[in-house]
């Protein structure tokens, strides 16, 4: 099979394509021939070598599959041939990742592809919707009436999390910039800050009459957990899927009895199963930036990495089509 292979870590310039043997399917398995993939912030943080101990090289990374059941193997009871099915594989998994014709998954993590959608739009939501997902209703627990700060909410996360908040009856505020203000009204944010030129714990304060929301959601980083407090209500909820970069000080953490969480997703059928069922009703959909060929990878690479391709900025996910 044809799979873009990491051959040491650094740039995109990293990748080959080569020709690999298929993985051998094992009891419980499912042999699944990738027609779509995508590319995550953590794949390339993976590239340029900051899970090393994880990444044994070289290696075939990638964290989103939709394609079709070609094989299962002994003990397999729900699904067969010929079955289209979505998920992310299991990450850092010993069997490899998405960037190849061929994956292996567990049964386990599985789900069937949403009928409503192409490969290549199931194939963006797999990890981006398990992130949202894990973040906001099994960590922040967000109820209906309550109030969510997302922040990136034109990211690939974000994107799915404006959608998914919206969903389960929340106020939604969320940072970005100026150009794309439109775009996460579109997805259903109530409120937008542009993050370029306003100060959000100002604006937070303003429209909240100074009762701050419920949950943040960072997806960004820097200081966001510090700052956090500030626009929090009292017993607020913060989730963070961002690795802490700098040491920061929580303090102010303290006067709101802030609760703090600490997202590295893992994928599992029943975020799967609740996410399809919101795709295919179109209470969430899948927004696709970018489109590139299995061979074009490190291109894709780059184009996630400086959020542009040719030069124009896009939103939303990058999507490999792979057969």
């Amino acid at each position: 099979m044809k799979a873009i292979v990491l051959k040491k870590f650094g740039g995109p310039d990293s990748f080959e394509l080569q020709d690999v043997a298929i993985p051998e399917v094992g009891n419980g398995e499912l042999l699944v021939r990738v027609i779509a993939t995508a590319i995550n912030p953590l794949d390339y943080q993976i590239r340029r070598g900051d899970y090393p101990e994880y990444v044994p090289l070289p290696a075939i990374i990638g964290h989103d599959v939709s394609g079709v059941v070609e094989k299962v193997g002994y003990g397999v009871t729900g699904f067969q041939a010929g079955d289209e099915v979505f998920y992310t594989p299991k990450i850092f998994g010993p069997k490899g990742g998405s960037y190849a014709q061929y994956n292996v998954v567990p049964e386990a993590l599985a789900t069937r592809k949403p009928a409503n959608l192409t490969h290549e739009e199931a194939a963006s939501t797999t990890l981006v919707g398990g992130t949202a997902w894990e973040a906001l209703v099994t960590r922040a627990r967000l109820h209906p009436a309550e109030s969510v700060l997302i922040h990136g909410g034109a990211g690939g996360v974000g994107s799915i999390a404006i959608q998914l908040a919206k969903a389960m009856g929340a106020t939604v505020y969320t940072t970005c910039r100026g150009r794309d203000q439109a775009f996460v009204r579109e997805l259903g944010a109530d409120h937008t800050i542009d993050f370029t030129s306003q100060d959000y714990i100002k604006e937070i304060a303003d429209m909240t009459g100074k009762k701050g929301v419920n949950v943040v959601f960072d997806t960004i980083g820097a200081m966001t957990l510090s700052q956090s407090p500030h626009v929090l209500s009292d017993a607020g909820r913060v989730v963070s899927i961002v690795d802490l970069a700098t040491p920061q000080n929580l303090v102010a953490a303290w006067g709101v009895n802030a609760e703090y969480h600490f997202v590295f997703t893992r994928q599992n059928r029943g975020k799967l199963q609740a996410l399809k069922t919101l795709l295919e009703s179109g209470r969430i959909r899948p927004v696709i930036g970018a489109k590139f060929p299995l061979a074009r990878i490190p291109e894709a690479h780059t184009a996630l990495e400086r959020g542009e391709v040719n030069g124009e900025p896009f939103h939303g996910k990058v999507v490999i089509s792979v057969s």
